[in-house]
């Protein structure tokens, strides 16, 4: 990799207070153990990633870290130019992509973050500290009531105070008792909240309150067939057209239409199964294809790799390198004067 002089770096744009924050969960995260920040940092890169670097590595943790949302505060440079320093800085060891589950049960869903490093990792490096991290996250033991302070430490307990004597109601007093508060409203159910959910992902399937209700019901068949509401969202949302005129009557007839069948009762888990481990799955800096983090080395999936390692040019595929082949030896043959 070329070494760039200081003198030739960019000013690298401080960071706005007003810029964007990723929902709770998403957004840059911090790699543990990094060196100080320098003047030297990122030195060995070229001068648009060194850009792109300086600008990263000052943004807080959680802070949104989309390739169109980075190019709007970069202005020196575009979405693929900022695409391929992304890239880029995932060889050089500074960050990696991941998705991650988070949730139980039918409210499992995939969380999206970005992991930096001002210290440039290896691919061991980082392999070793996502596995930790996942380890971390599923390990961590469920939050314990707080053990009873110990009667020596305790402060003296105070004499409990005289109850008060109750009046005697009248029967004016008995008419003008306050009423008694309402019943809290119950809490919606899964197949509500999936479809609720819909219009926030995707506007075209924007749905009102009596939309949801009305197709609650079918919805509800669903998942009482064993699918996750991530299923029924994934199904429901996949291949839309460019316009959706009417998304009430859309998803009811692929409701009823794409209703899975029943599946056969499996046998009951022990108590005493452990939970499956969540894994984080790094995803291709450059097309975003998922795999677990040994399968991508440098935070690029195999294909993205190898044209990488190319020079940016895609490898030639010896099939279509045959198939080119075989054709020019029939059109010799035809060509061939008799």
């Amino acid at each position: 990799m070329a070494t760039q002089h200081l003198s030739s770096a960019l000013p690298v744009p401080a960071v706005s207070p007003a810029y964007p924050m990723a929902k709770p969960g998403y957004g840059k995260r911090s790699a543990p153990d990094q060196q100080p920040r320098t003047r030297d940092d990122f030195a060995l890169l070229p001068t648009r990633e060194r850009y792109v670097a300086g600008f990263v590595d000052h943004l807080p943790d959680g802070a949104e870290m989309s390739v169109k949302q980075l190019a709007k505060q970069l202005p020196l440079y575009g979405q693929q130019a900022v695409s391929t320093s992304l890239k880029a800085l995932s060889v050089a060891g500074h960050l990696r992509r991941v998705r991650c589950s988070v949730g139980t049960g039918d409210e499992t869903r995939w969380v999206f973050r970005t992991f930096w490093s001002r210290t440039a990792r290896d691919n061991e490096w980082w392999n070793i500290y996502l596995a930790t991290e996942t380890a971390a996250r599923t390990a961590a033991p469920a939050a314990t009531p707080e053990a009873p302070a110990s009667p020596d430490l305790a402060a003296p307990a105070e004499p409990p105070a005289p109850a008060p004597v109750p009046h005697q109601r009248t029967p004016h007093q008995v008419l003008d008792a306050e009423p008694a508060p309402p019943a809290p409203e119950a809490a919606p159910s899964p197949a509500y909240l999936a479809l609720a959910r819909l219009g926030r992902d995707d506007h075209r399937l924007a749905l009102s309150a009596d939309d949801c209700t009305t197709l609650e019901p079918l919805a509800t068949q669903w998942l009482d067939r064993g699918v996750t509401t991530d299923y029924l969202t994934n199904t429901l949302a996949a291949g839309l057209p460019s316009q959706v005129d009417s998304p009430v009557g859309l998803l009811r007839r692929r409701l009823i239409d794409k209703l899975p069948p029943h599946l056969p009762a499996t046998t009951t888990t022990p108590p005493d199964t452990p939970a499956p481990t969540r894994r984080l799955l790094v995803e291709c800096t450059d097309c975003g294809r998922p795999g677990p983090p040994e399968a991508l080395p440098d935070g690029l999936c195999r294909p993205c790799h190898q044209t990488h390692t190319a020079g940016g040019q895609p490898s030639p595929d010896p099939t279509q390198i045959a198939t080119v082949k075989a054709h020019m030896a029939n059109l010799r043959t035809l060509l061939k004067p008799v």
